[in-house]
């Protein structure tokens, strides 16, 4: 549902670690964004329920729900001594998936909320944009995957070839044949003539770290920020 772009919830990705359900990160002007939690929270409790060795797709499950209804959540906070207690107003959350706009003269802004079924084409709208309002090519430009929890894989690779013309994307590894697969960058479309800062934090997780670590190892741009979150996982959908 939510690479489709719209849903009722709080707007947060969350995963499990250690038996603890945990805060990927929060999804920018969403109520959960907008209360302040953070990447790396902890939530306790769900109403007055316990999430200990609840399983994620049912804690996902009491998050979601109408617009307008109202949730109760209690969060641990790495260094904050008290547990802390939110009430938050669920909303349909819809999420632009690429924001910019241009810094100083010739250098542009891009921003990567999540990676979702149209995030290639908003991105090369994006850059035809900047480009447009810069009055030629940038001269650098800023690829901000801050809080980016991920998204689809094929999305990571499409945006990773916009900015590297060839080698290797990324790849997967398994015991079957068939769960090797390769992904590879074309020459076509690339934007190869400007130097690059892309930003992480603990925030950026899956897809994003792709890209990040993608970008990184083919020295086409500088990582900035802090460590990412470490999510190394690619789920196939298998259509029964």
């Amino acid at each position: 549902v939510d690479t489709r772009g719209s849903f009722g919830g709080l707007g947060i990705e969350i995963t499990t670690r250690s038996n603890v359900l945990t805060v990927v990160s929060p999804i920018e002007d969403t109520p959960a964004y907008r209360a302040g939690i953070k990447s790396g929270d902890q939530i306790i409790k769900i109403e007055d329920e316990f999430t200990k060795d609840m399983p994620l797709v049912e804690a996902v499950k009491k998050m979601r729900g109408p617009k307008g209804s109202t949730i109760h959540l209690t969060l641990r906070r790495e260094g904050v001594p008290k547990l802390i207690d939110l009430t938050l107003m669920r909303e349909v959350i819809k999420i632009q998936s690429v924001k910019y706009h241009m810094l100083d003269k010739g250098y542009g802004y891009l921003r990567i909320t999540q990676f979702q079924e149209h995030t290639d084409e908003d991105l090369q709208k994006a850059m035809a944009s900047l480009e447009k309002e810069n009055g030629g090519p940038l001269a650098g430009l800023v690829l901000d995957l801050r809080n980016n929890p991920g998204g689809l894989l094929t999305q990571a690779v499409k945006v990773s070839d916009e900015f590297i013309d060839s080698g290797l994307v990324v790849y997967t590894d398994g015991r079957l044949e068939n769960q090797k697969q390769k992904y590879f960058a074309h020459k076509t479309g690339s934007h190869m003539d400007f130097p690059m800062i892309v930003l992480v934090n603990g925030g950026s997780a899956s897809a994003s770290e792709i890209v990040a670590g993608c970008l990184q190892d083919h020295k086409r741009a500088l990582v900035l920020g802090t460590q990412t979150f470490g999510k190394g996982s690619v789920q196939t959908i298998l259509p029964l």
